[in-house]
């Protein structure tokens, strides 16, 4: 039920737009926290209950972090018409959809792929199956159909708009796993067994576009503590 990963944040919260000049590069006024987020403190494999990290010190650090920025009272900035045309375009081609291809249907086939090619335990043939199958698997969302047109508790509507956000999450997690050649983590590779930290010891991040093609870009894993009250703990094998 967890996705390892996540939308990359500093430690309060703010989201990062990493460039090659800046990994640390903030979005100003974009925020994340609970387990959408990756701050970088759970490594590769995260440890059972260490959501409460996720959720309650990074909350109250995000929480903080927004008082220090917003100015009470201030008015909120218009939204570019850019932007909300995007959005309600996106809205419109969705509810308006009259392809033949089921969401319910759709969506079940992206998990079964994902749990046949992309489980913990890969391998080389497995993820290039499983990049084919998934690019096949999303041009299916241009053939979805939407019976229901309304705009009051349309679940038909919102499962679509879920289904496509679930579809790019999926895409980007194959995709990733295929390139990075080692074990680490709940990434147990059976072509490359070992970490190589020499050339891995780092985030994958991803972007994709509307026509998912994505480009693949990297930070690096903080491997200290902000302060010296504690001793920071080197990366040890995941043993299965």
């Amino acid at each position: 039920h967890y996705n390892m990963g996540g939308i990359p944040t500093n430690y309060h919260g703010e989201v990062l737009s990493p460039t090659a000049d800046d990994q640390n590069r903030v979005a100003p006024g974009l925020m994340a926290i609970g387990e959408a987020a990756c701050v970088s403190v759970h490594g590769a494999n995260r440890l059972g209950t260490n959501s409460l990290l996720d959720i309650v010190v990074f909350g109250r650090a995000a929480a903080k972090r927004a008082a220090d920025t917003v100015t009470p009272g201030a008015a909120l900035a218009p939204a570019s018409k850019d932007s909300t045309d995007k959005a309600l375009d996106r809205l419109d081609r969705m509810r308006h959809a009259k392809g033949d291809m089921q969401v319910g249907a759709l969506r079940l086939d992206m998990q079964r792929a994902m749990q046949q090619y992309a489980a913990v335990f890969r391998s080389g043939a497995s993820l290039d199956d499983g990049v084919r199958k998934m690019d096949q698997i999303a041009s299916g969302m241009a053939d979805i159909g939407i019976k229901d047109r309304s705009l009051i508790w349309n679940t038909d509507l919102v499962e679509a708009l879920e289904l496509e956000n679930l579809m790019g999450q999926a895409l980007v997690t194959v995709r990733s796993a295929h390139q990075r050649t080692e074990s680490r983590g709940a990434h147990a590779h059976e072509d490359f067994p070992d970490r190589d930290d020499e050339n891995w010891m780092k985030h994958t991040v991803m972007w994709l576009d509307e026509n998912n093609k994505s480009t693949t870009g990297y930070r690096d894993v903080m491997m200290n503590t902000l302060t010296n009250e504690v001793q920071s703990i080197p990366p040890v094998a995941r043993v299965y």
